[in-house]
């Protein structure tokens, strides 16, 4: 290879940095709950109806793509620099990981913001 072949390589922004999610095709999906993070307000197995794209205000559910790519439900608490700082809403469960363990979650990473819960007791968020 020569090296106007090397330098016309894209390069990756940090080794190991997983690219940003894709947004989906529709501005609504569903989410399902795994996990004790989020109770009393939401409890493993509930379907949540999230609108994709939205914009985060805190105090809102959202789903969020952590850096190791796990999908999350999470409560939008404060901007930080331009991520959002992401906590559960029982800290002290078992495996409770949030923004105290992995730092804030880039915007791009927050996917979208719950708008409610469908099943099994549908209430708006």
């Amino acid at each position: 290879m020569s090296p106007a072949t090397l330098l016309a390589v894209p390069r990756t922004p940090g080794a190991g940095t997983p690219p940003p999610a894709p947004r989906p095709l529709l501005p609504l999906g569903v989410a399902v709950v795994r996990g004790p993070s989020m109770r009393p307000t939401l409890w493993a197995g509930d379907r949540l109806l999230v609108r994709y794209g939205s914009a985060v205000r805190p105090g809102r559910v959202v789903v969020a793509r952590f850096a190791d790519g796990a999908v999350v439900v999470k409560r939008a608490d404060r901007r930080a620099g331009d991520g959002w700082w992401l906590l559960s809403d029982d800290p002290d469960a078992d495996g409770v990981v949030d923004s105290r363990h992995r730092g804030p979650v880039p915007e791009d990473r927050v996917l979208g913001v719950v708008v409610a819960r469908v099943w099994p007791r549908p209430r708006r968020l």
